[in-house]
């Protein structure tokens, strides 16, 4: 599912408008980047969590010339489903 397929999937169901559907998930978009930003963790009660992990620095191969490269430590996001999102997958 796309962006804009979402964004008629939020108007339908709420009864909004395209564009103030599209506003609504832009807004819930960046409130949870700097939730994430800010505070580490957005938890979202039967949806999931967003939580920020460390990635430890590493060294790697470089697939192309296989010369040996170091990958530098860094922040990344994860994504860890509900129970309800869970369950209505299964």
């Amino acid at each position: 599912m796309s962006k804009t397929d979402l964004v008629e999937v939020i108007a339908a169901k709420a009864g909004l408008t395209k564009a103030d559907a599209a506003r609504a998930l832009d807004a819930a978009i960046e409130g949870i980047t700097e939730g994430v930003k800010k505070q580490g963790k957005v938890t979202l009660v039967g949806f999931g969590t967003f939580k920020v992990t460390k990635r430890a620095a590493r060294d790697g191969i470089n697939p192309l010339t296989k010369q040996p490269l170091h990958i530098p430590a860094k922040n990344a996001v994860s994504f860890k489903a509900g129970s309800k999102l869970k369950d209505s997958v299964n």
